[in-house]
């Protein structure tokens, strides 16, 4: 017997049978806003509207998509170069995806764009109250740099503080 044929099938790793194969990255197109807005209004209370994501793609700004195999939409980043800084000005999980890790995969991408672009800094706003969105970005290395008073509207009445986070990219 030649050593190709001495292992079953079974023994050799089906890289395909691993979700994180079964996912890709495609910039945002017009053609995906219908399918991304009732994501972004189920994730968010102040959700950006039609103009804004338009706006962003207008403007140039990096807009890239978390896709799956099935073709469904399982998260998204907006994101603003400037100088040698990036601004992270939307970053979402499909709220039917959530608690899988597909934030870190975003973050990561989000990364590598960056230091592909010689960015020193990534930087971001983030709720006062979301303390599971500031975890995630601690965990992936941010750290909480300041305070944006009154930054965020809120459905109740007084507007909310964002935590300003950034992340160092190169030493």
């Amino acid at each position: 017997m030649n050593s190709s044929a001495s292992h079953s099938r079974s023994d050799l790793p089906d890289r395909a049978a691993e979700p994180e194969a079964l996912v890709h990255f495609e910039p945002l197109s017009a053609l995906w806003l219908d399918t991304l807005l009732p994501i972004e209004a189920q994730a968010y209370t102040h959700p950006w509207s039609r103009g804004n994501f338009q706006d962003a793609m207008a403007a140039g700004y990096e807009a890239q998509l978390l896709v799956n195999q099935h073709h469904e939409l399982l998260g998204y980043f907006v994101a603003m170069t400037v100088l040698d800084e990036v601004h992270l000005l939307n970053i979402t999980v499909n709220p039917a995806f959530q608690r899988q890790g597909w934030a870190r995969v975003l973050l990561d991408a989000l990364s590598l764009s960056a230091r592909q672009k010689n960015a020193q800094w990534i930087w971001l706003e983030v709720r006062e109250s979301n303390a599971r969105a500031r975890e995630i970005y601690a965990r992936h290395g941010f750290a909480e740099v300041g305070q944006r008073k009154n930054y965020y509207p809120t459905p109740e009445g007084p507007r909310e503080h964002a935590v300003l986070m950034s992340l160092k990219l190169w030493s």
